[in-house]
C-alpha cells in the first residue's frame, strides 16, 4: 500500500502522485524482463527526464525543478519501490550535475547545466578506480595540460552507466600533490579515445550497467574543467554528502517494497488452517522489518531538512545512509524467510531484493566508511 507522507506543498503532494503513476504504467510492467537481461532501461531515463523527474533538487533558474531536498528524496523513494536500479540511475544522475551546479562559472551552468537537466541526457560520475574506492586521494587517472585544454589517461571503475550515459562528470590527476592534486571535470561521450570495458558481471542491480571507463589521451578543453585546479577533492566529497542521501532514500524505497511483499505473502499463505500472519513469532518478525522502514526513513528525511534550511549535515548523511542501507539488507533478507522456500526462488521478487540490497552498503562510500565519518564528527 502506498506510503502516508506529509509533503511541504500542494506541489509537492501532486508531484508524488505523478510519481506513483508513472512507476506504476512505465516502471513495473518492464522491471522483471529488464532485470533478467540485464538492460540498463535508457528509455526510462527519457521519460523520467521529460516528466521533470531528474532535476528536481536543482533551482528553476538552472533549468532544475526547484524542489528541496526532502521532496527529491521521497520521489527517489518511491521510484526505488518499483525499479531499484532505475532509483540509483536517477541518484547518480542527479550526482553528475552537482558539480557544475554548485562549483561552474555562469557560463559553464548556462551550457553545461542546461544540458544536463534538460532531461533529455544520462550522466555517470567516474570517481572510483581499481585501487582507488574509498582512498579517493589515491586517484592515478592524469590528466596533463595541453594547447586549448586537457588530455586525460587512465581508467575508472565501478561507474553505473558506463558506454550508455551523455557526459562523465570525472575526477582526474592534475599534479601530484595527493588529495590537493585532483580536478574535475566534464568529459563528453563522444570524445576521441574515451572507450569502454565489457559490463561487470553483478549479483544484483543488473539493469543498472556498471563498467570501466578509459581514457587514452582523451581531449577535454578548458571550459570543461569545473572549479580550480585542485579543487576536485572537495568538489567530489560534497558531491558525496548528497549521494549518499540518493542511496539511503533508494535504500528505504527497496526496503517498503520488501516489506509490503512480505505482509501480502504472510495474509494469503495458510499453513495449519490458518494465514501465517497468525503466528506471533512471523507477525512480530514484519513488525520489527516495518520498524526498520520507519528508521530508515526519519533519518534521510532529518538529514534532508537540515540540508534543506542550509545547516550542517555531513554526520547525519552518513547516519541516514548507514542506518538505511543496513536496513533494506536486513529487511530483504527476512523478507525472503517470511515467503519460504518461494522466498529463495526466481518466481517471487524478494531473492532479487536481497542482492540488490547488498550493494547499497558498499557504494557511495561503504558503511565502514560512513562509521568512520560519524565517528569523527562526534570526537572533533
Amino acid at each position: 500500500m502506498p506510503v502516508s507522507r506529509v509533503l511541504p506543498t500542494e506541489e509537492s503532494t501532486e508531484l508524488i502522485a505523478l510519481v506513483r503513476e508513472i512507476a506504476r504504467d512505465q516502471l513495473l510492467p518492464q522491471v522483471d524482463e529488464a532485470e533478467a537481461a540485464a538492460r540498463l532501461p535508457r528509455e526510462v531515463f527519457t521519460v523520467l527526464g521529460r516528466a521533470g523527474l531528474l532535476s528536481l533538487p536543482y533551482a528553476e533558474e538552472l533549468g532544475g525543478g526547484g524542489q528541496p531536498y526532502e521532496v527529491y528524496l521521497q520521489v527517489v523513494e518511491e521510484i526505488a519501490q518499483a525499479w531499484m536500479s532505475v532509483a540509483v540511475g536517477v541518484s547518480v544522475h542527479s550526482l553528475t550535475a552537482f558539480p557544475v551546479a554548485t562549483f561552474g562559472t555562469p557560463e559553464q551552468k548556462n551550457t553545461l547545466l542546461t544540458e544536463m537537466l534538460s532531461g533529455e541526457q544520462l550522466g555517470a560520475y567516474c570517481l572510483s578506480e581499481p585501487h582507488a574506492g574509498s582512498d579517493v586521494a589515491a586517484i592515478r587517472t592524469r590528466a596533463t595540460k595541453v594547447d586549448g585544454g586537457y588530455e586525460i589517461t587512465g581508467g575508472k571503475a565501478w561507474i553505473s552507466h558506463a558506454g550508455h550515459a551523455d557526459y562523465y562528470t570525472s575526477f582526474v590527476r592534475t599534479s601530484d600533490e595527493g588529495g590537493r592534486g585532483l580536478s574535475c571535470f566534464i568529459v563528453p561521450a563522444d570524445a576521441q579515445g574515451l572507450t569502454f570495458a565489457e559490463p561487470e558481471r553483478k549479483m544484483g542491480l543488473d539493469s543498472d550497467t556498471v563498467g570501466e571507463v578509459l581514457f587514452d589521451k582523451v581531449f577535454v578543453a578548458d571550459d570543461r574543467l569545473i572549479g580550480e585546479p585542485g579543487q576536485g577533492m572537495s568538489i567530489a566529497l560534497a558531491a558525496l554528502e548528497a549521494g549518499r542521501l540518493g542511496i539511503a532514500a533508494a535504500a528505504t524505497g527497496l526496503a517498503q517494497r520488501a516489506l509490503d511483499e512480505a505482509v501480502a505473502y504472510a495474509k494469503e499463505r495458510e499453513q495449519f488452517g490458518r494465514p501465517i500472519a497468525d503466528n506471533q513469532g512471523l507477525a512480530f518478525l514484519l513488525a520489527d522489518m516495518a520498524a526498520a522502514v520507519g528508521s530508515a526513513r526519519a533519518t534521510y528525511l532529518h538529514a534532508a531538512r537540515l540540508k534543506d534550511a542550509g545547516l550542517p549535515h555531513s554526520q547525519e548523511a552518513s547516519v541516514a545512509k548507514l542506518v538505511a542501507t543496513d536496513a533494506a539488507m536486513k529487511v530483504t533478507t527476512d523478507a525472503v524467510q517470511v515467503l519460504g522456500g518461494y522466498g529463495y526462488t526466481k518466481d517471487f521478487p524478494v531473492e532479487r531484493f536481497m542482492r540488490e540490497a547488498k550493494v547499497t552498503q558498499i557504494f557511495e562510500g561503504t558503511n565502514q566508511i560512513q562509521r568512520l565519518v560519524i565517528s569523527r564528527q562526534l570526537l572533533r
